[in-house]
């Protein structure tokens, strides 16, 4: 009877002790298998910020493109506007010297001139020339020539820079005022601007209020006060 008794409790520590090493070899299959998924998400997390760094560079590059095209579209449309104006015989009326009175406004402190002329055709003092000036403005500080092109071109900038030392033969009331030279167009390059600062002339053109003085490091050069 005893041996019965003990044969059964050795038997039942037998299977409880197998069914405890079959727990354990479950938990230890499942830890492994949660390790190995654990692995497989880090990757992947790894993998997504890696795709997320890529799509930001993706990104930032189309918004540069996006900037870059809006300029060059922005220049393009200018310099066809400027085209078409200049065909039509309109830059000056419609677009230069409207902007001639906002830029005198705000940098010079002129609310209105005593003289404004755009398109003036005159023979100069000795009569041996005829020129036509775009625009033509008087204060009774200042004297405004400005130059206007669609097209800028470095000989373009050239001829004018040259003729200002003629201007009193047209104009002698330039000589008796601050004179105040400035080339326009709808469009002017870095390289026109340099140049144009270089010799002391003010670069007009368009900007998003309209036209605009591009090298305002010039305009002190110009003040009476």
């Amino acid at each position: 009877m005893a041996d019965t008794i003990l044969k059964d409790r050795v038997s039942g520590l037998e299977r409880m002790m197998m069914e405890l090493a079959y727990e354990s070899m479950k938990t230890d299959i499942a830890l492994r298998d949660l390790a190995s998924q654990m692995t497989s998400f880090k990757d992947e997390m790894a993998d997504f910020k890696n795709e997320m760094s890529d799509f930001k560079d993706e990104m930032s590059d189309f918004k540069n493109e996006i900037r870059n095209d809006t300029k060059t579209l922005k220049k393009d449309l200018n310099k066809k506007w400027g085209e078409l104006a200049n065909k039509m015989g309109t830059i000056v009326e419609d677009i230069v010297a409207p902007g001639l009175r906002g830029v005198a406004r705000q940098y010079f402190g002129v609310e209105e001139f005593d003289l404004f002329t755009p398109r003036i055709r005159l023979r100069n003092n000795d009569r041996s020339q005829i020129r036509e000036f775009d625009v033509i403005a008087e204060t009774e500080d200042y004297f405004f020539i400005v130059e206007t092109k669609a097209s800028p071109r470095t000989e373009y900038i050239s001829a004018f820079i040259k003729f200002l030392p003629e201007l009193s033969t047209w104009f002698p009331a330039s000589l008796e005022k601050k004179l105040v030279p400035i080339f326009a167009s709808l469009y002017l390059s870095d390289e026109n601007i340099r140049y144009l600062t270089r010799n002391n002339i003010l670069a007009m053109a368009t900007s998003d209020g309209g036209m605009d003085i591009y090298n305002k490091e010039l305009l002190s050069k110009f003040s009476v006060k």
